[in-house]
């Protein structure tokens, strides 16, 4: 199967994902959450990115990213996640004892309108969805803790959003999920198990032309993954 090609120009919103090797529990006390936030934070400093959204569950995590400059998105989740794997081995004490990570980095488009924000209620959203919590801004590993609960210090993690929030927000993350809701989900599903830009039918097909992923969407049968 073809490597899908590594899309990294600025001014464009990225869904970042990235799983644990044998999905094994690689956040299981603050002391590891705390970790990867800390690193997020300074791979944020040192590459000027800008941080859209994000949630750390149990075995994998989620990033919405918006990058400033081009080739950028590489630099920084390559830093992020190779000083996040060496630091989590030495708090573990099991430097040398093989990967963290399942592979590289899955990264996908993501379109400014109301799919973007399908994306950040489906990532807010996870740890509701997973039953860690009753209220998904209960969960202190997401942004959508830190936007509501979090002091000045933490809330500079995040930047502004590209489009407007509703009102009621919080209400639509936590919101027992309808047929509407349902569709949303496996359509961004869809997006993560083909590896393919996430917008309206019209717009996907333009990035896919665009940067030329054809070839790598054809036939890809992998495994659906439930995030």
């Amino acid at each position: 199967m073809p490597r899908t090609n590594r899309i990294d120009i600025s001014d464009m919103v990225y869904h970042v994902i990235n799983r644990a090797n044998a999905r094994m529990q690689i956040f299981d006390e603050d002391k590891g959450y705390t970790l990867f936030e800390k690193v997020l934070e300074q791979a944020k400093e040192k590459f000027e990115m800008r941080i859209l959204s994000y949630c750390v569950m149990p075995n994998h995590w989620h990033l919405v990213l918006y990058p400033k400059k081009d080739g950028s998105l590489q630099l920084f989740m390559r830093w992020l996640s190779m000083t996040h794997t060496q630091r989590w081995h030495s708090q573990h004490k099991t430097i040398g004892s093989g990967h963290l990570y399942q592979g590289r980095y899955k990264s996908f488009l993501v379109q400014e309108d109301e799919h973007l924000l399908q994306l950040f209620k489906y990532i807010e959203r996870n740890p509701l969805r997973a039953k860690l919590v009753q209220k998904a801004e209960d969960w202190k590993w997401s942004s959508l803790w830190r936007r509501e609960q979090g002091n000045e210090k933490q809330k500079k993690l995040l930047d502004e959003w590209s489009i407007d929030t509703p009102k009621n927000y919080i209400d639509l993350v936590n919101i027992r999920a309808d047929e509407k809701e349902n569709q949303e989900l496996d359509s961004l599903r869809h997006s993560v198990n083909k590896s393919k830009p996430y917008g309206s039918n019209d717009w996907t097909n333009k990035m896919i032309d665009r940067f030329n992923l054809r070839s790598t969407l054809r036939g890809s049968g992998r495994p659906r993954n439930r995030s």
